[in-house]
């Protein structure tokens, strides 16, 4: 640990526990393997265990994901993979009061969307999967892609514009 603070250890194992999952997934779409995902996961915490936590105040999630996008695209373009989203490295949330009936159309609903976004360009997918799937506001993606904030926007609502359009005409 850089800092020396005796803390240290306690801070990188707190984050640890909050992240460690979103950036194993968000890594596994990545690299399409979950040995790989965790190896980038593994690398990205042991290079926060060589920062300065003051250095990253106010903006430790943007620093997570990059590092970890970073590392999995390095993994991805030395073993020249291309990879896709499916059901099971989407993790949906429902509620299990729900009828069985409406959790069925709700997983087939999710499913449709799910085989939609594989459709859209790449960056489109990503920042869809970061905005929704990781919870990451525009000002983090930017940060985390390297894209304008006003740039993930127009991504974002260009995708949803297009997922919307084609989840009507599936409908009808």
């Amino acid at each position: 640990m850089n800092n020396g603070h005796a803390g240290s250890a306690d801070w990188v194992r707190g984050i640890l526990v909050q992240y460690e999952g979103e950036l194993t997934r968000y890594a596994r779409r990545i690299v399409g393997d979950d040995e790989r995902a965790r190896d980038v996961v593994q690398e990205t915490f042991l290079k926060l265990c060589y920062e300065n936590r003051h250095d990253l105040d106010g903006h430790l999630v943007e620093w997570l994901y990059t590092v970890c996008r970073n590392k999995a695209l390095d993994v991805r373009r030395k073993e020249q993979r291309m990879t896709t989203l499916t059901d099971e490295t989407f993790s949906l949330k429902v509620s299990p009061d729900l009828p069985p009936a409406l959790l069925v159309e709700r997983r087939d609903s999710a499913g449709q969307i799910l085989e939609l976004l594989d459709r859209l360009p790449s960056n489109q997918q990503e920042t869809i999967r970061l905005k929704f799937q990781n919870g990451l506001s525009y000002r983090e993606i930017a940060e985390v892609t390297g894209l304008s904030i006003s740039h993930v926007g127009v991504l974002i609502h260009t995708g949803l514009k297009t997922l919307r359009m084609k989840l009507c005409r599936a409908e009808t």
